[in-house]
């Protein structure tokens, strides 16, 4: 029997859904090596590979066989094909741009562990998808808003998220999309470098986010009395900001948020928060060139950068900070615990955080790759967002339940989301 690639499910799986391999056909303790390459949008080639041997029976299942030493990963890791992939090219992040069309992923077989890789005995695509069947996409054009509705299957009205990502700016729908596969009604709100949005991050102004708010509590398909926010990095704390001075809000979910304004003046009505000071001369470079930056931004407990610290107890909702306990980007654990000390001082219930050991800045959905620097906008030069592919890998996993947990609780008082097939 000649070698083959068994996946389940077999073509087709949602991103954050497992994927079982295993290869059938190998001879007795038989030496392979498997590679899995997926190309983005642009182009950039991602690639992991681990090295294997067949057991007696000339099975290998990835869920019960260890990788051996010498790949991109080692031990038992079912998914370390996905999570470990890594760019050709340095400083690419996997992002999806395009929710509406998979990723291909390639797995290869090949016979010993050479370096190259030697014969292809087998090999197989799989699609990883993020528009479940049933799922509605809606660009949502009213008003200024510049948005993506992400619709679930079914009648509703369904609890409802706004989703806001970091300085990157455009509108990034993948994260919203892949949560509305778990009966939430999404947004993907864009806020700056986007349409006839403004193209640099000097100021914003909270009302665009109240219109955002106001057109999620009117939708008839959004079950109310208030709706949820999620934010990573500055998407954070516009949300904290949200949080504070709109209404309608009953639950914010912050992942490796600031609970002080960063990087541009915040504005609204005649309220003015002054960005948290920074000093460059703390960014440290390593020999490579690429920077560290976590001890940039000045500390909102002291002097005139008090005024920065957003004044989250006048916040009515419920608070969850997703914290990544090796985030080079900036002190996320430290934020949060000062944003639960204040929200205590004032009366409020303690704020729900969790903490993952060796997760670094961009927590994303499960099985994204650990992005271990990049381009930030901002520096204008490569920075590390620190943590450790495995840990990291399996703080994706975790945070992602706990965040739909919290969304269910709070919006709907139920404790779980919908299954996630296709």
């Amino acid at each position: 029997m000649a070698p083959s690639v068994r996946l389940s499910p077999a073509t087709r799986s949602l991103f954050d859904e497992p994927l079982a391999i295993a290869v059938q056909g190998l001879g007795p303790q038989q030496q392979v090596t498997l590679r899995t390459s997926l190309r983005d949008e642009t182009g950039e080639l991602f690639q992991a590979c681990a090295r294997y041997q067949a057991g007696d029976d000339g099975e290998l299942d990835l869920a019960r066989c260890p990788a051996l030493p010498g790949g991109s990963f080692s031990g038992l890791e079912p998914m370390g094909l996905l999570w470990a992939l890594q760019p050709q090219k340095p400083f690419r992040r996997l992002v999806k741009r395009d929710v509406q069309t998979p990723f291909v992923l390639q797995l290869e077989v090949f016979e010993g562990h050479g370096e190259p890789p030697q014969q292809l005995l087998a090999q197989a695509q799989h699609e990883r998808a993020f528009l479940r069947d049933g799922v509605r996409r809606v660009p949502v054009r009213e008003g200024r808003i510049r948005a993506t509705l992400f619709l679930p299957p079914g009648d509703g009205p369904f609890p409802g998220v706004i989703d806001l990502y970091g300085t990157g700016g455009g509108l990034p729908e993948y994260r919203a999309c892949l949560l509305a596969n778990y009966g939430l009604a999404v947004l993907a709100l864009a806020f700056y470098s986007y349409e006839d949005l403004p193209k640099e991050m000097k100021e914003f102004h909270l009302e665009y986010f109240e219109e955002a708010v106001n057109y999620m509590l009117r939708h008839t398909q959004v079950k109310g009395p208030g709706i949820g926010l999620l934010g990573i990095s500055k998407g954070g704390d516009l949300c904290v900001s949200m949080a504070s001075f709109l209404k309608g809000i009953t639950a914010t979910a912050l992942i490796n948020g600031s609970v002080a304004n960063v990087g541009a003046v915040l504005r609204y009505k005649d309220i003015t928060i002054p960005p948290l000071g920074v000093d460059a001369k703390r960014i440290k470079v390593n020999k490579s060139g690429i920077a560290d930056v976590v001890d940039v931004l000045n500390n909102p407990l002291e002097g005139p950068d008090r005024q920065s610290f957003i004044p989250l107890e006048k916040a009515e909702c419920r608070f969850l900070f997703i914290v990544g306990q090796d985030d080079r980007n900036w002190k996320s654990e430290f934020f949060a615990v000062e944003g639960s000390k204040r929200l205590q001082a004032h009366g409020k219930e303690k704020p729900e955080i969790i903490c993952y050991p060796g997760a670094g800045h961009y927590i994303e959905p499960p099985f994204f790759p650990m992005c271990a620097a990049s381009m930030h906008l901002l520096v204008g030069k490569p920075v590390v967002w620190g943590g450790e592919p495995k840990a990291h890998c399996e703080a994706q996993v975790d945070a992602w339940q706990q965040i739909q947990a919290f969304f269910h609780k709070h919006l709907t008082g139920k404790t779980s989301g919908t299954s996630s097939k296709l």
